[in-house]
């Protein structure tokens, strides 16, 4: 997005960067930069609600008590905006405040609010399940793009968009947010998905963390854009070693997120990835990220099948092969 940092790897949103010890543990363990968790728009829309309702429920019991309760109201943003703005104050290194709003209006509002808080960048978190049956992808990407165009007018620091892989064409929708102004993209979103107790026959929450299996998607979309979008790639879910980071850097992304492998393997973890990071570059003689950025991506390579195929058929005509490698035949 512009944004220079000291090291390609990213702390995504997450609770832990409400406390602010975290934050400045995040800085000193050598986090380029820090990804403040969501301000979600709903969920304000919610407690606001819930209050009402809370101040509401002895009202009109007899006249004396309607003057006993005074005329609160929800504090709306206010107190996310004081945590964004208490976090930039606390680290030297980048702080990007995150986004999520329901209406078309209050995303370039609230976009216009937290950067104010001084922050460095914002992160459009278009976290979205859809829920209307008779709603066309493309009057969803529409309001999207347009979202990212009312915002671009109202702020000036840098916008990127976290964005989802349910999109029936996500390079098409890519290539028209890049137009539209966009400055980074974070590939992809992890959702919250349900899960059923069978013994209680109930919801309950359920909250999987990432693991390498699954930053093979974000591989393949960095190694597509890379060269074919002006804006910034970033990978994100499955992001667990220096490894990874080292494998998405030539496949063509800029930087990555990491949040699961932050979680098991505590906030200190950053310096052991950024070790492995150096010490692959220097087994390589690599003295800087460009020199081998992208260098496997699909506009540097002869393959033409690597990134566009799912080459479901050649692997089954070696499947022999390649269970043998991995000792299950």
């Amino acid at each position: 997005m512009g944004i220079e940092l000291r090291n390609p790897v990213i702390v995504g949103a997450c609770n832990l960067s409400t406390d602010l010890d975290n934050l400045r543990k995040m800085e000193e363990a050598g986090a380029g930069a820090i990804v403040l968790k969501s301000l979600f728009e709903e969920q304000i829309q919610l407690e606001s609600l819930q209050m009402e309702q809370e101040m509401d429920e002895y009202n009109e019991r007899n006249a004396e008590m309607t003057s006993l309760f005074p005329a609160l109201q929800h504090a709306g943003p206010k107190g996310h905006l004081l945590m964004v703005k208490n976090a930039k104050k606390a680290v030297r290194i980048p702080v990007i405040a995150s986004l999520n709003a329901v209406y078309g209006t209050t995303w370039a509002e609230y976009a216009k609010l937290l950067e104010e808080t001084g922050v460095d960048a914002l992160e459009l978190n278009f976290y979205a399940v859809p829920r209307d049956i008779s709603k066309t992808g493309e009057s969803i990407e529409q309001e999207q793009i347009e979202i990212i165009k009312e915002v671009k007018k109202n702020v000036s620091v840098p916008v990127c968009v976290k964005l989802s892989t349910f999109y029936t064409n996500p390079l098409n929708v890519i290539s028209l947010m890049d137009k539209a102004g966009a400055d980074g993209f974070v590939l992809f979103n992890r959702f919250f998905q349900p899960e059923i107790d069978l013994n209680k026959e109930t919801h309950v929450i359920h909250f999987p963390m990432s693991s390498d299996e699954d930053n093979k998607l974000p591989m393949r979309f960095a190694g597509l854009l890379q060269g074919n979008i002006k804006a910034g790639i970033c990978s994100n879910t499955g992001i667990c070693t220096g490894k990874d980071v080292v494998k998405m850097i030539l496949a063509g992304a800029d930087c990555v997120q990491v949040v699961s492998t932050i979680y098991k393997n505590k906030i200190s973890y950053i310096s052991n990835i950024l070790s492995d990071i150096e010490s692959w570059m220097a087994s390589k003689k690599y003295k800087s990220l460009e020199d081998f950025r992208g260098k496997l991506s699909n506009k540097s390579i002869n393959d033409p099948f690597i990134y566009k195929r799912a080459q479901y058929v050649d692997l089954l005509l070696k499947s022999d092969e390649l269970f043998k490698k991995q000792g299950l035949v």
